[in-house]
């Protein structure tokens, strides 16, 4: 039979903790970000953007020294230069962690000024602090990869954080959300992805009508 056991995040929550010790800048992004914010989906990539500086760098590979762990820090530095992912592998357990410089695409900069506060919850650890793009800011994220690709998980996960926050889920994230600030990043996706986003927004709002029908 498969195994079908959790991969082992440790790593990831080792990486998420080493960057709070030394101060250094980062945001979860992407679909773990969202189940913050309502995704229900069971996802085990946790990416991270980081905003490194030298003394950063130093203190990072200090953190993951060979010959366990690979976390070259001239790796660090072309990757913050050219604007791709670096990473950091533990070799004794086979686990690889990827992270985004925040110089890789200029729509992580205003997100990242944006960035909140978030308590998260991993298998494995004890829930704690991390710095999260907010939730306005994973919706855009997801309405682009959708007109890249058109990939139906995209519209699952919107359609899961907008039922989440009409329902007021959690009603100081409802009240903060911004959501004029998505429909404008949506009308500059495009117009397919303008109506997606509408589609989206009007189903969840009647899903999230007939829930409070049925708790009444």
């Amino acid at each position: 039979m498969p195994d079908e056991r959790a991969p082992d995040l440790s790593l990831f929550v080792d990486i998420l903790r080493t960057l709070e010790t030394i101060g250094a800048p980062y945001m979860i992004i992407g679909a773990f970000a969202g189940t913050i914010y309502g995704i229900t989906r069971v996802t085990y990539d946790i990416d991270i953007v980081v905003d490194l500086s030298e003394r950063h760098i130093q203190a990072l590979a200090a953190a993951y020294p060979p010959p366990r762990y690979y976390a070259d820090p001239l790796q660090m530095r072309d990757s913050i230069r050219l604007g791709i992912m670096f990473n950091i592998i533990d070799t004794s357990r086979g686990e690889k962690a990827d992270l985004v410089p925040l110089t890789m695409a200029s729509r992580y900069r205003e997100a990242f000024q944006r960035r909140v506060r978030q308590m998260v919850d991993i298998p494995g650890a004890e829930p704690f602090e991390v710095w999260c793009a907010r939730p306005e800011d994973v919706i855009v994220g997801k309405l682009m990869a959708w007109a890249e690709g058109r990939s139906r998980k995209h519209e699952t996960d919107i359609y899961e954080m907008m039922v989440f926050h009409y329902l007021g889920v959690d009603p100081a994230l409802s009240a903060a959300f911004d959501e004029a600030y998505v429909d404008v990043r949506a009308e500059d996706l495009g117009v397919e992805t303008k109506e997606l986003w509408e589609a989206i927004k009007d189903a969840a709002r009647q899903e999230a009508n007939r829930t409070d029908d049925r708790n009444l």
